[in-house]
């Protein structure tokens, strides 16, 4: 078995959150991909997406204890990045954005402008579940337990992000 193996991811969650030092260490490094990709979304920015990583992983380590699933650990992390990002955004009073423009790839400018401006025009709610659901495949079950609702909620908020998408390109096409 290798890190990332499901069984052995927990087995170093449920350490970590017993604040075992060199178990957090290794969750860190595992996730650290994923926690890089999700500041560099939100802050655009190599040099900010580093500081992010820092600070969280501070922040992770002052409340890792504080996790009651350890099977959802790389969502908590990545719940707390986006935090993190999110008041970062908030205190530079910049216009905040979910979308991964990178990660689009080949598409023209104009496409990435739209789809930016499209997520821009939800709800941080809405972004959030956009993000966690499409850019991080975090499943269903995980964001129900990470919001602590039922997963019939999640399935409809993110159903009702999805139609307000549709209609927000519908409406840029038609005018």
């Amino acid at each position: 078995m290798k890190w990332g193996d499901g069984l052995e991811e927990v087995e170093l969650a449920s350490k970590a959150i017993k604040r075992d030092e060199q178990a957090f260490l290794q969750l860190m490094k595992l996730h650290k991909n994923a926690l890089y990709r999700t500041a560099f979304a939100f802050l655009k920015n190599e040099h900010e997406a580093i500081e992010a990583m820092q600070e969280v992983t501070f922040r992770a380590f002052q409340k890792i204890h504080t996790v009651k699933e350890p099977a959802y650990m790389k969502t908590w992390l990545i719940r707390i990045m986006i935090n993190y990002c999110q008041d970062q955004l908030k205190k530079k009073k910049r216009i905040t954005s979910v979308e991964l423009l990178g990660e689009i790839g080949n598409h023209s400018d104009n496409l990435k402008l739209e789809i930016e401006e499209a997520l821009a025009s939800l709800s941080k709610a809405e972004q959030q579940l956009i993000y966690l659901k499409y850019y991080q495949d975090t499943k269903i079950k995980e964001i129900a337990a990470l919001e602590k609702i039922p997963e019939g909620t999640v399935k409809s908020r993110l159903h009702k992000a999805l139609k307000s998408l549709r209609n927000f390109l519908a409406e840029k096409k038609g005018t």
